[in-house]
This record gives structure tokens, sequence and C-alpha cells, in this order.
């Protein structure tokens, strides 16, 4: 196996061109990467429910689970005057249906209750609300509000240490490091674009490094070498 951390000695203006010039073949690779949750365009509402029944679920899963769950309640206003039980069997396919049902309708109640019903476009008010921690709101306020954020899950942790982007395994440090090395404005786009190179290609086994279109950039850290076959003695 390799090195298990980068130790990258560029100078930060290298670091950034590098990281530059590993984004731009990935968009390349990648150009319709976007957030794979379906809810309704300029719905903060939708959104907010899709993020917190995606915890430790695919989005696929949750596409299929929430058109029945936005129908019963479109809005924080329908949910609020619901009880978690009667949530529970529409989500009850998605794991931790338990505790899911219980964020929602606490969250529902709160927005209701100090912000009027609308979903508020603040980091701060987004991670008091119950079920929502920073990678959430991160993910909300970029995607809903247009406010520069790169949230880090999974996917974008492993292919950014894979490709000796940073060293970090804290999240927050990850996103830091990231956030560091490319401009505001394209936070957003590294963050769908690293999402779509973890799931199709950069998996966390088997990574597909014959088809990935930075593997002369990548030093493949904490990715297994194939072993050599011998050859047949005798």
């Amino acid at each position: 196996m390799s090195r298990s951390r980068g130790s990258d000695r560029r100078s930060p203006i290298r670091r950034r061109a590098r990281a530059a010039l590993i984004l731009d073949r990935l968009v390349a690779h990648h150009p319709d990467a976007a957030i794979e949750l379906r809810v309704g365009r300029g719905d903060p509402w939708q959104l907010l429910v899709a993020v917190v029944l995606s915890a430790q679920c695919t989005d696929a899963k949750v596409n299929a689970a929430t058109p029945a769950l936005f129908i019963r309640y479109s809005d924080a206003a329908a949910m609020a005057a619901a009880r978690p039980r009667q949530i529970e069997p529409y989500i009850r396919s998605l794991g931790l249906a338990n505790a899911k049902s219980r964020y929602l309708v606490a969250a529902a109640r709160k927005i209701l209750a100090d912000h009027g019903g609308r979903v508020p476009a603040t980091r701060a008010e987004l991670e008091a609300l119950p079920g929502i921690g920073r990678k959430s709101a991160s993910v909300i306020l970029a995607n809903a509000f247009g406010v520069p954020a790169l949230a880090v899950d999974t996917h974008v942790g492993r292919v950014a240490r894979r490709l000796g982007l940073t060293g970090e395994r804290d999240p927050s440090k990850v996103e830091a490091a990231l956030e560091r090395l490319w401009p505001s404005a394209r936070w957003l786009v590294a963050h769908h674009t690293l999402i779509r190179h973890g799931r199709r290609i950069c998996r966390a086994r088997g990574p597909d490094c014959g088809a990935c279109p930075v593997s002369s950039l990548c030093p493949r850290i904490d990715v297994a070498r194939p072993r050599r076959r011998r050859p047949p003695t005798g």
C-alpha cells in the first residue's frame, strides 16, 4: 500500500496551480456533475428535508421516497403540524426513520417559530436546526442560496486525500484545506465533481485508476497497488 499521508512541499502557488489543473480535468470528465437529490428548483425546504434523509442512505433511495412525502408535507408549516410517527411510514425504507422523523418535525417547528416558515439562509441559523450539521448546512447554503461553501462528505474526503490535496481526515480540516486551494466561485462545482468522481471512478473499493482523467497527477495515497503476478515456473 502507498504512503498514508501526503507531504506536498510545493509552494502555495504551485499547490493551487496543481489543484486547479486537477479540478479542470475532473470537470471536463464529469461536465454534468450536480446534486443528485431530486428536489423542487428553488425550494430550500425540500432540499433541507432531502439532506436530512440522506444521512447514511443513498440519494437514489431518498429520491424514491420523497415525492410522496413532499405531496403530503409540502412546506415547513405542514411538517410542523405533524407528529414524528406520522412521518415514519414515508421514510421507513431509508433507515433511522425514528430519528429522522423527529429531526424533521423539530426542524420544521423551529423554522416556523423562529423564521416565519422560511428556511434560514445563514450557517449559524441552519446549524441551530435539529438534524443539520456543518456538512448539511453547507449543502443547503451552496445549492439553495448560492452562498459559497464546500461540503465534505466521505467521497470528497477520500478523493482529496488520494490526490494529495490534503492529508487531513477531519471533515472540517479537509474543508478548510480545499477552500484554500480553489477560489470560492469554484467550491460548489468542486464539491459536486469530487462526489461524482468518487462514486463513478475513485471508489472506496476498487478505484478504476485506468479510467481516471487525473491519474498522471495522482500519488494514489492510501490506494492498494495491484500485485504483480509471478510468471509460472517450470
